[in-house]
């Protein structure tokens, strides 16, 4: 197959983890006979530094003229650190999710039986959790009408029903396709935007019979989901509390670092770690490529090369088990592994099994 690729490195550790990810890919192509092509481009800090704005329109060509986006990080210490900075690199990762329509964010948490000691939960409590977090993402207080001077500031929750529909179906479907549960996350005892969203989804339980929906308030979700993981098989909730509970969910299982995603919508799907840019170990060769890797992982899978994705996360539980690992998550005692070694095995093991 061909597939050409948007590459967005981005800011901090990004760089560091594409260059893994793009290097398991090319060994993926070699050893099943693809051609990948990539067209890097840039966003964030970066991009800012270089044009003056976080996602130029030469970035949007490029995402747009691709078969898929494979995306990093972005963020810099100067701008979190300047309240009062009114161009950010996050602007530049809303104005993509927007411009391009990626509405669905996919989250799968799961659990590696190797690093169960690393998770802040309890062994009997999240061993065996598998699930996935759907969250909207371009709607909701993110994209609403904003204000603020000295003495007020508002953010509007806003929500139309066709992008309520859109979601709901996109997450309906991807609990046929696992076990048949949906929990549908809101807090429609006391907002009106989650009141919408739950009169949708009750409207829409008879388009899906086979599929179990149940109906949570996020409070209640956020406490379950550490108290209870193994309860959940599909979550969707909107924007701004898909955002807090994907990255609750995210460190669960031991490490951001695991955590891969993909972003769905009407144009091109996006793939990315959920992790941030980590700014201070830049260069340091500390960051863990798993999760990049991962999401190269999704990317294949998505264009139904389900073997080849297959064999990407055959080799990370590989490089698990043989304690190959970056420091957040090595065995006391274990070798020292960097971003680069790390890849470099998993590249091995892929070209030789």
């Amino acid at each position: 197959m061909n597939l050409k690729i948007a590459v967005l490195p981005g800011d901090g550790i990004g760089p560091e983890v594409m260059k893994q990810g793009l290097a398991v890919l090319d060994a993926i192509a070699e050893k099943f006979g693809h051609d990948f092509t990539y067209d890097e481009a840039i966003c964030g800090a970066h991009a800012i530094d270089e044009v003056g704005d976080p996602f130029p329109e030469e970035t949007f060509q490029t995402c747009m003229n691709a078969d898929a986006v494979l995306f990093a990080a972005v963020g810099d210490l100067r701008f979190d650190n300047d309240p009062t900075a009114k161009v950010r690199p996050e602007q530049g990762l809303l104005a993509m999710r927007k411009k391009l329509g990626l509405f669905a964010n996919i989250r799968p948490v799961a659990t590696f039986d190797c690093l169960i000691h690393k998770s802040p939960l309890k062994d009997e409590l999240l061993r065996g959790a598998d699930f996935i977090v759907i969250r909207e993402l371009t709607g909701g207080m993110y994209f609403g009408e904003k204000y603020q001077d000295n003495d007020k500031a508002y953010d509007t929750d806003i929500y139309y029903r066709h992008e309520i529909e859109r979601i709901l179906n996109v997450s309906f479907e991807y609990a046929m396709k696992r076990k048949k549960h949906l929990t549908v996350v809101d807090k429609a005892n006391v907002l009106a935007s989650s009141r919408l969203w739950r009169q949708i989804a009750k409207e829409m339980e008879p388009q899906y019979p086979e599929v179990t929906v149940d109906y949570m308030f996020i409070d209640n979700a956020s406490m379950r989901v550490i108290t209870e993981p193994r309860f959940f098989d599909v979550i969707v909730t909107e924007n701004t509390f898909g955002d807090i509970l994907t990255d609750e969910t995210s460190c669960i299982t031991g490490s951001m670092g695991l955590q891969p995603s993909a972003s769905l919508g009407e144009h091109t799907p996006l793939f990315e770690p959920v992790h941030g840019s980590w700014p201070q170990a830049a260069g340091m060769n500390l960051a863990n490529p798993l999760a990049q890797i991962l999401s190269a992982a999704m990317l294949l899978e998505q264009f139904n090369l389900n073997e080849e994705g297959g064999l990407i996360r055959k080799a990370v539980d590989a490089s698990l088990e043989a304690n190959v690992r970056t420091p957040e998550i090595q065995v006391e005692g274990g070798a020292h592994y960097g971003t680069k070694e790390v890849g470099e095995w998993i590249v091995n093991y892929i070209k030789n099994v």
